[in-house]
């Protein structure tokens, strides 16, 4: 006991430090330390994942690969429209070109456009697609040839109806046609009773007859008549 007494250096009391053993065991734990310092480390740098951006947001090619919630559906989807050409055959590529053409220069009922397609040499089937996706408006359409017959010669109102029904048009279309044409009933009576006194004569009560049976009023008749002189 006296021997290892002899050995530990004591260092005054006034300035009294720890034994040498515990700075022994403090190099060995900052060693230690150290040690797994460099091992986490070397584990962090071996990440590839990059650092977290403390915000939370995605980077930004992150954010632009995805739509904003914001973007409607009919911005990503496809918009509904005519069937793609690719899946067309020849006959309807061709019929809807003619279909166009058509009513480029003349109005036309469906039926109307599709009898005159198959009077082409298209098959029913075909003249048929054509008219149905030719996107025209029909009402317009019995419009625009309401206001092509007044152009060429006089109507009364169930007279220029029963025209267009006629010509294909569907009662609702014709009644269309007649009622947006912006005819006058009175004078259109007016017109026409010039025209069957330029054809032959009339009496008076005759030229009102013939009106009637035309379709105008008693009164738009009597005013006709009564506009040529009688």
């Amino acid at each position: 006991m006296a021997a290892f007494a002899q050995t530990v250096e004591r260092p005054p009391q006034g300035n009294r430090m720890s034994p040498r053993r515990k700075k022994k065991f403090r190099w060995w734990y900052i060693l230690i330390v150290i040690v797994v310092i460099g091992v986490i480390g070397a584990l962090g740098g071996g990440d590839e994942s990059g650092p977290t951006d403390p915000s939370g947001q995605q980077p930004e090619s992150q954010q632009d690969a995805a739509p904003d919630e914001g973007e409607s559906v009919e911005s990503i989807a496809p918009a509904e429209s005519e069937p793609p050409a690719s899946n067309l055959t020849t006959g309807q590529k061709d019929a809807l070109e003619q279909a166009a053409s058509y009513l480029s220069f003349s109005a036309f009922s469906r039926d109307g456009l599709a009898g005159q397609l198959e009077y082409e040499g298209f098959t029913a089937e075909e003249a048929a697609f054509a008219a149905d996706n030719c996107g025209a408006d029909w009402n317009e359409q019995a419009l625009l040839q309401a206001q092509s017959y007044l152009n060429m010669t006089s109507f009364s109102y169930t007279g220029l109806v029963d025209q267009l029904t006629y010509e294909g048009f569907t009662s609702e279309q014709a009644v269309y046609g007649a009622d947006h044409c912006g005819a006058d009933w009175n004078e259109q009576a007016a017109l026409k009773a010039a025209s069957y006194l330029d054809m032959s004569a009339f009496s008076r009560e005759g030229l009102i007859d013939q009106l009637e049976y035309e379709g105008f009023t008693h009164d738009q008749a009597v005013y006709g008549v009564t506009q040529n002189g009688y």
